[in-house]
């Protein structure tokens, strides 16, 4: 097969591609598109046969790092401690 030859089939195969008007890049959208659709429906479905889960209960924060009786420093006490650690504000 010359390359003459090789370059006329590649021409017939590109107009026969160009008349569906659909290009690579479409196909897989499409098939993107279907996929997701697809387990939305199987997501759906499952959600829809399990029973409802109880409500989340929000936990109260706590003051771990500090009890309640201690008192922070005042800023300028921080300030001066970080300065004097190495740290330039």
């Amino acid at each position: 097969m010359t390359a003459d030859d090789r370059n006329r089939a590649e021409a017939r195969f590109n107009k026969a591609k160009a008349k569906t008007g659909q290009t690579d890049r479409d196909i897989a959208a499409k098939a993107v598109l279907d996929n997701m659709a697809k387990l939305k429906a199987l997501r759906l479905a499952r959600e829809a046969a399990e029973p409802p889960r109880p409500a989340a209960v929000k936990k109260a924060r706590t003051k771990s790092a500090k009890k309640s009786g201690e008192k922070s420093p005042a800023l300028s006490d921080w300030l001066a401690g970080q300065q004097s650690g190495g740290r330039r504000t």
